[in-house]
């Protein structure tokens, strides 16, 4: 194999040795297309975990597909869009997910500077073609694309799954098993969440380092900010940073007390990680959705809810409190305010207390003498 200074990371030549047979050439030549993609990939400065996840969804669809990239049709992406939608109930940002990974696959293979389509035609006497177009793909034509039903969490609903949480600490603990200091930990870091509005990503990947003091806030000690590393990344970048002012008094004692008092019994708490599991330095976050979904389905509550209702309800609930809309989005690093728009669900009550005062203020005026000059 030889480098040539012309030649881009994913060009095929890069890849498969000229005149030497195959044992298995169409497997062979998958896997090396495969292996130039994610060279192209990373020669773009995209991240790992984008790449792994876009080799995923391509070989997702090679295997439903049942033949290689160089004999794919749109009728392969039709029937797998199909099956997407009605065997596996993928919302429409998944389905469009995993159509914009193999549009972007087929971009790559049919892109003459990579020298694919001409090494098809040598072996297999065909090509691959672009088989995503405009006409059977899922358009992005709005900005708010969940799930109607995903709402935030109400302020009672929220009271109630935390006293649940705690209450789990309780039975287990009285029961003398084992389980009662990871219990303690799923209720910790439930409320943090909530207190901070962070995404399921972002608690996880917490450090015990990450907390720190507010001069403007000297009322919460050692907690008064909280640095997030893993906030959510757009796409070739890094994940992004911010810094979020802690804004309720019981957040401090919450935190301090897991770290001062229960974490260091955890088996894996030399780690510098907040939340350590049972079996490793981090819990995962299938353990954090399925700890949620007991907890929920245990109280009757919407199923709707979920792990993200929580960030929901932290921005609800600050501008139900009267917090500046501009800080909130700042607090929950959101670019623009429609996003923290999209996530606001004031309830019912608060609107009503809002119009009864605009009433109320109304007829105090129409009320008032006129005033003279």
């Amino acid at each position: 194999m030889t480098l040539h200074g012309s030649t881009p990371p994913g060009a095929a030549q890069l890849h498969l040795l000229g005149g030497v047979p195959m044992l298995r050439p169409e497997e062979q030549v998958y896997e090396a297309m495969l292996a130039s993609w994610r060279n192209q990939q990373l020669a773009r400065n995209l991240s790992v975990g984008y790449i792994e996840d876009q080799e995923r969804r391509v070989r997702a669809f090679t295997n439903h597909a049942n033949t290689m990239p160089w004999d794919w049709t749109p009728q392969h992406m039709d029937e797998w869009s199909a099956d997407l939608r009605t065997i596996h109930h993928c919302v429409r940002g998944t389905l469009r997910n995993y159509q914009g990974s193999v549009r972007q696959f087929c971009d790559f293979l049919t892109d003459p500077a990579y020298g694919w389509a001409e090494e098809c035609l040598k072996r297999f006497d065909t090509h691959p073609m672009q088989v995503v177009y405009e006409w059977n793909a899922a358009a992005h034509r709005d900005e708010a694309e969940g799930e109607p039903e995903r709402r935030a969490f109400s302020r009672p609903e929220l009271e109630e799954f935390f006293e649940h949480a705690d209450d789990q600490v309780l039975r287990v603990r009285g029961k003398g098993r084992k389980g009662w200091m990871p219990a303690f930990r799923d209720a910790a870091l439930f409320k943090t969440a909530y207190a901070y509005g962070l995404r399921r990503n972002e608690t996880r990947m917490l450090d015990l380092t990450d907390f720190g003091r507010n001069p403007e806030g000297r009322e919460f000690g050692e907690y008064g900010t909280l640095l997030v590393r893993h906030g959510k990344a757009k796409k070739g970048s890094p994940p992004k940073r911010r810094s979020v002012l802690t804004v309720w008094r019981w957040t401090p004692d919450i935190v301090d007390e897991w770290i001062s008092e229960i974490r260091t019994g955890m088996r894996h708490s030399s780690g510098p990680a907040l939340w350590p599991s049972e079996r490793g330095q981090r819990i995962c976050a299938q353990r954090l959705d399925s700890r949620f979904s007991a907890y929920r389905d245990a109280l009757g509550l919407d199923p709707a809810l979920e792990f993200h209702s929580l960030r929901r309800a932290y921005i609800t609930h600050l501008l139900e409190d009267g917090y500046d809309p501009l800080f909130v989005q700042q607090q929950v690093g959101h670019e623009y305010a429609s996003t923290t728009a999209i996530y606001t669900c004031v309830s019912s009550d608060f609107r009503t207390r809002t119009l009864r005062r605009a009433l109320d203020a109304s007829i105090e005026a129409a009320l008032l003498p006129a005033r003279t000059f």
